[in-house]
């Protein structure tokens, strides 16, 4: 399994970062993609991809969140460090207008930036969106067909959302999300939409601990480890075997961000 979106530079991890990593590989992932959420965090997940080569990659990138506070140079940054081979994609970047942490005027100017330097460098982009999905797509249309790839990270949309999403050629990141029935039961209803040839799955930790683990752990945190009862979840949901999903998900992700994982 590889997981696409983990936030490894999180401090919840800071105490135990390398039980977590061995006890993912335990479990049967193969490869990280650690989430930049912004331009110092992208450095944090770069230096922890060069201490763990084989195991984790990343992404640099300036979460909507964290649209009002970029530097001025926060676009040069970013540049510089996509050129270190570890980084796979920009991001996660897009649009939260559920929480506004950053105005949406500044959010969508970030966002485009971070759009034609994905574009630019020709990378992947990793995308976040949240209550501002017309907004969102109507900036990354003109880039369809001129960025290598597009991840809807973490989807939740309705299912006229997923459909515009797969028609612009978009990958989509399943999270523990699917594996509650009381927030996620709209995107449980459509999962079986998603074809294995765009599908991805993600545990987005520390954040959206399945709800489906038994025993219940005693921490709420999740972590990489996880990851098999978000493609357990899948398959109650879909056609889809665990071992289909599975062997979909690492070629998908091999191919999107230029891995060389087995499944």
């Amino acid at each position: 399994m590889i997981d696409i979106g983990v936030n490894l530079t999180n401090s919840r991890f800071d105490k135990d970062l390398n039980t977590v990593l061995s006890n993912a590989c335990e479990y049967g992932v193969k490869h990280i993609l650690v989430t930049g959420t912004n331009v110092n965090e992208s450095e944090k997940a770069l230096a922890l991809c060069q201490q763990h080569q084989k195991l984790l990659s990343c992404t640099a990138g300036v979460h909507p969140h964290d649209a009002d506070h970029v530097a001025d140079d926060y676009l040069a940054r970013l540049q510089s460090l996509a050129s270190h081979s570890a980084v796979k994609a920009i991001g996660e970047c897009g649009l939260d207008f559920n929480r506004n942490f950053s105005t949406p005027v500044n959010q969508k100017r970030v966002f485009t930036e971070q759009v034609q330097l994905a574009q630019q460098l020709q990378l992947p982009l990793f995308l976040h969106q949240r209550d501002a999905f017309d907004d969102w797509l109507s900036i990354l249309s003109p880039y369809i067909s001129s960025v290598p790839f597009m991840i809807s990270h973490c989807f939740t949309g309705t299912s006229q959302q997923l459909r515009l999403c797969l028609e612009a050629g978009m990958y989509i990141g399943i999270t523990g999300w699917v594996c509650d029935e009381r927030r996620g039961q709209a995107l449980r209803d459509i999962i079986h939409q998603i074809p294995l040839d765009k599908l991805m799955i993600e545990t987005d930790a520390p954040y959206l601990t399945p709800r489906t683990i038994r025993p219940k752990p005693k921490s709420s945190r999740n972590e990489p480890k996880y990851l098999k009862y978000v493609v357990e979840e899948i398959a109650k949901l879909t056609d889809y075997s665990e071992p289909e999903i599975i062997q979909h998900t690492s070629e998908n992700a091999n191919r999107v961000f230029g891995l060389r994982c087995t499944s």
